[in-house]
C-alpha cells in the first residue's frame, strides 16, 4: 500500500471519528433532554481530536480538517494534489459518519425522557453546527468561527509543526477544540471544521436541508482563521528555516 493511500486512510477514519463521537454527543443530549450536555459535547469533540491526532500524525500529519490543510498548504507544507486528496478523504469520512449517526438514532426508540431517535434528530439538525440569525449576525459567526479556529490551528503550529514542539502528541490541540467549543458552542456551533459540518449536514438528509444555506459561513469562518494562525506563526515565532515536515 502507498503512502498516499495510507494518508488519506489516516485522515478519512481521524475525520470519521471526530464526526461521530461528537455528532453523537449533541445527539445523546438531545435524545436525553440534558445529558452529557454542552461540557460532555466539548470533551467528547476535544478527546476524540486528540486521539485521532495522535494516531494519525506519524503517518498523514494528522490533518483531521481541511480548513488546516488549507493553512498548510499555503505555507508550503503539502503540495496541491495532496492538498486536494485530504480535503475529499476528510469529507468522505465526516459524511460516513453522519450516515452511520442517522441509520442509529432513526432506529432508537423513546428515552427516559420520552425523545425518540428521530425527535433528536431533527432536534439536533443530527449535530449539525449552525446559528440562528435572530440570535447573532453572520458577520459575527464568521468572527466566532474564525477566531476559534486561529487559537485552535495556532496551537497546532505550536505542538505539532514547530520542531522545538512538546511531545505531547494531539492532546493540546483536543483541549483547545474543547475550550473552543465551551465558549462558541452556544453561538455558532462552535465547527471550526468545514468536514465536520458537512459530514451530519449529508447524513441527515431532510432534517439538515434548511442549513444548507448557512453552510459557506462554515468553510469561510474556518479556513479564514486558520490560514492567518499559519502565517503568523510563520512570521512571528516559527525559527527562520524549520519546520518540521509534513507527509506531501
Amino acid at each position: 500500500m502507498g503512502n498516499g493511500v495510507r494518508n488519506l486512510a489516516c485522515e478519512g477514519a481521524g475525520t470519521f471519528a471526530l464526526t461521530l463521537l461528537g455528532g453523537g454527543a449533541i445527539l445523546a443530549t438531545v435524545w436525553t433532554d440534558g445529558s452529557p450536555g454542552l461540557v460532555g459535547i466539548a470533551f467528547a469533540h476535544g478527546l476524540a481530536l486528540a486521539v485521532a491526532v495522535t494516531a494519525t500524525m506519524n503517518v498523514s500529519g494528522g490533518h483531521i480538517n481541511p480548513a488546516v490543510t488549507i493553512a498548510l498548504w499555503t505555507t508550503r507544507r503539502i503540495s496541491s494534489r495532496s492538498a486536494a486528496g485530504y480535503i475529499v478523504a476528510q469529507c468522505a469520512g465526516a459524511t460516513i459518519a453522519g450516515v452511520l449517526l442517522a441509520v442509529v438514532f432513526r432506529a432508537v426508540g423513546p428515552s427516559t425522557a420520552g425523545v425518540t431517535g428521530p425527535a433528536a434528530i431533527v432536534g439536533s439538525a443530527l449535530g449539525t453546527p449552525r446559528y440562528f440569525p435572530e440570535q447573532i449576525p453572520v458577520g459575527m459567526v464568521l468572527l466566532v468561527e474564525a477566531a476559534l479556529t486561529f487559537l485552535l490551528m495556532f496551537s497546532i503550529m505550536g505542538t505539532a509543526v514547530d520542531p522545538r514542539a512538546p511531545r505531547i502528541g494531539g492532546f493540546g490541540i483536543g483541549l483547545t477544540l474543547t475550550g473552543a467549543i465551551l465558549m462558541g458552542g452556544p453561538l455558532t456551533g462552535a465547527a471550526l471544521n468545514p468536514a465536520r459540518t458537512i459530514g451530519t449536514l449529508i447524513g441527515g438528509g431532510a432534517a439538515t436541508a434548511p442549513l444548507w444555506s448557512q453552510h459557506w459561513v462554515y468553510w469561510a469562518g474556518p479556513t479564514v482563521g486558520a490560514v492567518l494562525a499559519a502565517w503568523f506563526y510563520d512570521a512571528f515565532i516559527m525559527q527562520r528555516g524549520e519546520t518540521r515536515p509534513a507527509p506531501s
